[in-house]
């Protein structure tokens, strides 16, 4: 059979544009060369796109723009998004391949946007029965007030990976945590503090999607789980499967792959939650595309589930394909 034609999209115009490029990585070279065609599309900080060979290479620099790579991606079978943050997991992108009409792997536009703002995502778990923790949203010229005591959390509502997030410990920290906040969006959450264990989980699936083993966040070295934990050699362990009772640990799958549906996810999506008081579930966010190299969490937590990083980049695009001949059947 001819090999399919992928193309891994990567880079972006986010902070998390070297997280995306180190997730593209270990994708193109975990796909199959006998049976996949790959080219890469790497999208600078500046914004410009640049084609490449997908002979295992991401550009670390964009110099050139390709005026050709959308057109590119509409002539290629599927295309992984292997974006973090806004312009590229936020609906933005999407949108482009929905318009290219190539299939593409992950959640469609208007489950990435939602995913994405922080304070719509709570208010539709909300609305839908899901625990979620207690925020305010506020945007420029709003009163700065915290109503749910100290610590609280601040953060930016559309970004990730801990950018411009702030642990404030009394009312002197709030208002320079928001300040920061700002700086990276235009709307921030003030949030109440969970005291809880930090799970997570990961989802794979379209109209049927499973869940991965629970995996729980052990920071090393940090109050709680920031972008040091996250991303710096020793900052973390993570406990496959969590020291909770098996019926806690079925709850946080069972919510995990809910909220996945709720919000209309395909493809994959990491639930990031908190078990509190011992057996309740709260969600914390979903991330449309988490971190994606071979020792990511998301690909650790289904190694640990019996689905190994070839075989889960597969799954992947044999959704996205199973997407795009569903939706040719509607009639516009």
């Amino acid at each position: 059979m001819p090999r399919l034609r992928v193309a891994v999209l990567a880079g972006g115009r986010s902070s998390e544009h070297e997280i995306s490029l180190a997730s593209a990585r270990s994708v193109l070279e975990s796909l199959d060369p006998e049976r996949y065609d790959v080219v890469t599309v790497a999208i600078g900080r500046d914004g410009r796109w640049e084609l490449g060979s997908g002979d295992g290479s991401v550009a670390e620099t964009l110099p050139v723009p390709a005026a050709n790579a959308p057109a590119t991606l509409g002539v290629v079978d599927v295309v992984l998004p292997i974006l973090h943050g806004p312009f590229g997991e936020d609906g933005t992108v999407q949108g482009l391949l929905e318009l290219a009409g190539v299939a593409y792997v992950g959640a469609g536009v208007a489950a990435s946007a939602l995913c994405m703002d922080k304070d719509l995502f709570k208010k539709v778990l909300r609305d839908s029965g899901i625990a979620v923790a207690r925020h305010v949203a506020l945007r420029s010229g709003d009163a700065v007030e915290n109503p749910f005591g100290y610590p609280c959390f601040v953060k930016p509502a559309r970004l990730g990976s801990s950018v411009g997030i702030s642990k404030v410990h009394d009312e002197s920290e709030l208002g320079p945590a928001v300040e920061l906040a700002f700086r990276h969006d235009d709307k921030v959450l003030i949030e109440e503090f969970l005291d809880g264990i930090e799970v997570e989980v990961g989802v794979l699936g379209n109209r049927d999607p499973i869940a991965s083993l629970p995996g729980q966040i052990v920071p090393l070295g940090h109050e709680w789980y920031d972008f040091a934990s996250k991303y710096e050699e020793g900052g973390m362990d993570l406990v496959i499967p969590p020291d909770l009772p098996d019926g806690v640990i079925e709850a946080v799958q069972r919510v995990a792959v809910e909220a996945f549906r709720v919000t209309e996810c395909e493809g994959m999506a990491r639930a990031d939650c908190f078990v509190v008081a011992g057996d309740r579930v709260v969600v914390n966010e979903l991330n449309t595309i988490p971190g994606f190299t071979s020792t990511s969490v998301y690909a650790k937590l289904f190694e640990a589930s019996g689905v190994p990083y070839d075989e889960l980049l597969q799954r992947l695009i044999e959704l996205a394909l199973e997407r795009q001949e569903r939706r040719s059947k509607l009639e516009y």
